[in-house]
């Protein structure tokens, strides 16, 4: 992994910090050009919006959607502090990002959360979603997955 690509993610990881500081769960999600310059960045608001479609990803997407065309968002890489659930992987797909890296795996996560029914967690990839897609999106992860859990320690019942 390049030494941009752990600086982006880490980047993720804090911002999924700053979501949790604000009462929110632990994930954040953060947008870079083709150049490497970060255009923006978003965190999970599930509980402070009482959005259940709040998700950090979709989050970016929607922002980058409204400020970007989807041909610049072709040339784009997103980096998220755990990997796309379904949901965030079909914004990530129709907003025509083409690069996804992540730390911390929905499986891993699904661990971490206990498989508790009320957190409606899905223990599928996004690369299954992607792959049932027209065009192609290359996905790195997990990678640097013990700082990615860490975000998660104490967060979620039995962590």
């Amino acid at each position: 992994m390049a030494r941009d690509d752990q600086e982006h993610l880490r980047a993720a990881f804090e911002i999924a910090r700053r979501a949790r500081r604000h009462g929110n769960h632990p994930f954040g999600a953060v947008l870079v050009d083709s150049a490497g310059g970060r255009i923006l960045e978003a965190e999970n608001t599930v509980v402070t919006e009482h959005d259940s479609t709040g998700h950090a990803e979709t989050n970016l997407m929607r922002a980058a959607s409204n400020t970007l065309g989807g041909d610049a968002l072709s040339r784009c890489t997103n980096y998220t502090s755990a990997e796309p659930c379904a949901m965030c992987a079909g914004a990530i797909y129709w907003a025509n990002v083409r690069r996804v890296v992540f730390g911390l795996s929905q499986r891993e996560l699904y661990v971490i959360t206990g498989g508790e029914p009320h957190e409606l967690a899905l223990a599928m990839s996004c690369r299954e979603v992607f792959a049932c897609g027209a065009h192609e999106i290359e996905v790195e992860g997990p990678v640097l997955v013990d700082e990615a859990a860490a975000v998660h320690a104490g967060f979620w019942k039995g962590t």
